[in-house]
């Protein structure tokens, strides 16, 4: 298994940010943003972390570098709370499972908190490398559906579901 932590999204992290909002990386989510747009996101990051509604984090490697970010949130899905999990690693960090291994430790803080029964997370059906990431760490495929994100764009994602409540899978 990849060696990465997870640390709470921190004001120091808005270069991170700012990296992660490449054509490359955003190519699957509305492409890149604005910088107003960016320092927005970056602000919810830093207040939203450790609140009731979810957290965000740094993907941190063992030589201290930040390679990407992984979080999840609550939302309502279907008439069901569930949290959403979301991810990006940069181009350089790619390839290595650390997505993988950041989102295994993501649900199980979200694990943890008891609050909800399943996790959902929802790539684009043209992204195979988070598809892959979702089948990896043990979510199911419920199927395609219309998703809206960016807020006003509709694209077609893999609803994947995974089980809070079930015992973590250990592969």
């Amino acid at each position: 298994m990849a060696q990465v932590r997870i640390e709470p999204w921190h004001e120091d992290d808005l270069d991170l940010l700012r990296q992660l909002n490449s054509p490359d990386t955003r190519k699957h989510t509305g492409g890149p943003e604005t910088d107003e747009q960016v320092l927005a996101r970056h602000d919810r990051y830093v207040h939203f972390s450790g609140t009731e509604q979810g957290c965000m984090f740094t993907l941190v490697l063992p030589d201290g570098a930040r390679a990407g970010s992984v979080g999840y949130w609550a939302r309502e899905w279907r008439d069901q709370p569930v949290y959403e999990l979301g991810w990006a690693v940069l181009p350089a960090y790619r390839g290595q499972g650390l997505a993988t291994a950041a989102v295994r430790a993501v649900v199980d803080v979200a694990r943890a908190r008891r609050d909800r029964h399943y996790a959902h997370a929802y790539p684009s059906v043209d992204n195979p490398a988070s598809n892959a990431v979702c089948r990896k760490a043990g979510f199911t495929l419920l199927g395609e559906t219309g998703f809206e994100y960016p807020p006003g764009q509709m694209m077609r994602a893999n609803d994947w579901q995974l089980d809070l409540t079930a015992p973590p899978t250990v592969s």
